[in-house]
């Protein structure tokens, strides 16, 4: 295809995504079956209805980006954000939470963090979240609230008996939780984003800006620099990290959160946030603060186990994460280890093991990890996703394309699997 150079070159202009990140298959692809839909023959032709804010340019777009998301995925920042909330309106820091979700996808991602909100005890009067994608199509199933079997993952299902209404085959989440969010199509790179919004106290722009070059990436924070507010917290992907360390902005220290805040003038020099993050504060058990009460427990809030009744290979996986969850990394790493010893190899363990190193700056530690993860269990689908993200922010980008590729082949033999068991 002559003209695909100049296709990419302009869907980059649009939305920020490099051929080189994803492929030059997949835009290829995507090209041609938009040719086919236009019946068209000549690529040069269809360059020509690849103006900047065209239709057709939009459709372009909707096919390139696959949305991969499912609810509470890297569920630590839907906690830290739902426990850091309640505590700003404990404490008189604000009367009502702005929240940002930006892209949003297909809203498992907001949605999340208003569940986690409610558990948490927080009425609905005192938060509101605005949620932003480029893909209409996405939006509009966000704005339907009805998923399937693939948007839920991981073994804590318990929020879908409180915040779902089941249809047929799918899901519906209840108006409630729908209430809370409001969508918007936007772009991210546009030099008018949001530029009267006043600023969030919390801002979730995850596993995007590894898509970006390094141009971008600094546009990209800068901007979110600009719409948190000064005491606010921007939550990033997990291998992005090192991407949002500035002289302006620094680690939150809230373990496997991946959370960041603008620097004060007393703060450590980077390199020591690097080599140690402190845990955030435990705080007391979450109680409402209105009279609206979290229905049930809080997910992931339920109190640690002793380590002497834990001898299963679950049982110590559980307690190194709620270990883990709470900053205590060393005691979850080594935890990691005994159930290793104990029970043999096991990929959950590595999985954490990875991530554990990731929260602490360790790349080559967490990309030791997870390929062992991988190794084990060749459909460790989140072990696949972080590894991608991770060689993906390291610059080796046909290898993570090919972990990308492993994890969408996973997610479809899944979704197939109980296709054929619904």
């Amino acid at each position: 295809m002559k003209t695909l150079h100049e296709i990419a070159a302009r869907l980059k202009a649009a939305m920020g995504l490099d051929m080189a990140t994803v492929g030059s298959g997949l835009i290829e692809r995507v090209v041609r079956e938009r040719m086919a839909a236009l019946q068209l023959t000549d690529d040069q032709h269809y360059l020509a209805h690849l103006q900047p804010g065209s239709d057709e340019l939009q459709r372009l777009i909707e096919s390139a980006v696959v949305p991969e998301t499912w609810f509470f995925r890297d569920r630590e920042a839907m906690l830290a954000l739902a426990r850091m909330g309640r505590e700003k309106l404990v404490t008189g820091q604000t009367t009502r939470l702005r929240i940002l979700s930006l892209p949003c996808s297909t809203g498992e991602e907001p949605y999340s963090v208003a569940m986690a909100l409610f558990d948490a005890g927080v009425p609905a009067s005192a938060f509101h979240i605005d949620a932003i994608d480029i893909r209409t199509l996405s939006l509009e199933v966000a704005a339907t609230g009805v998923y399937g079997r693939n948007s839920f993952r991981g073994r804590d299902m318990a929020f879908r008996d409180r915040y779902f209404k089941p249809q047929q085959a799918h899901w519906r989440i209840d108006d409630e939780v729908k209430a809370q969010v409001r969508f918007a199509a936007g772009n991210i790179l546009s030099d008018d984003f949001l530029q009267d919004a006043l600023p969030y106290d919390f801002i979730l722009c995850r596993n995007v800006l590894i898509y970006f070059e390094r141009a971008l990436q600094l546009r990209v924070v800068a901007m979110l620099e600009r719409m948190v507010k000064d005491d606010g917290t921007i939550f990033v992907g997990p291998a992005e990290g090192g991407l949002m360390l500035s002289p302006r902005v620094i680690s939150a220290g809230i373990p496997l959160a991946f959370g960041f805040r603008k620097r004060d003038p007393g703060d450590a020099p980077v390199a020591a946030h690097l080599r140690a993050m402190p845990p955030l504060a435990p705080v007391a058990p979450m109680a409402p603060i209105a009279a609206s009460a979290p229905r049930q427990r809080a997910v992931g809030s339920e109190r640690m186990a002793a380590p002497a009744a834990a001898a299963s290979a679950p049982d110590m996986l559980a307690q190194a994460r709620r270990l883990a969850d709470r900053g205590e990394f060393a005691r979850a790493d080594a935890l990691c280890e005994q159930l290793i010893l104990a029970h043999g190899a096991n990929a959950d363990a590595f999985h954490l093991k990875g991530l554990i190193a990731d929260a602490g700056g360790d790349a080559a530690g967490a990309q030791r990890y997870y390929r062992k993860a991988v190794y084990l269990d060749p459909a460790h689908h989140e072990a696949l996703q972080h590894l991608a993200a991770l060689l993906q922010a390291q610059g080796d980008l046909s290898a993570a394309r090919l972990m990308r590729q492993r994890a969408e082949r996973v997610e479809q033999s899944t979704v197939q699997g109980a296709g054929s068991h619904g």
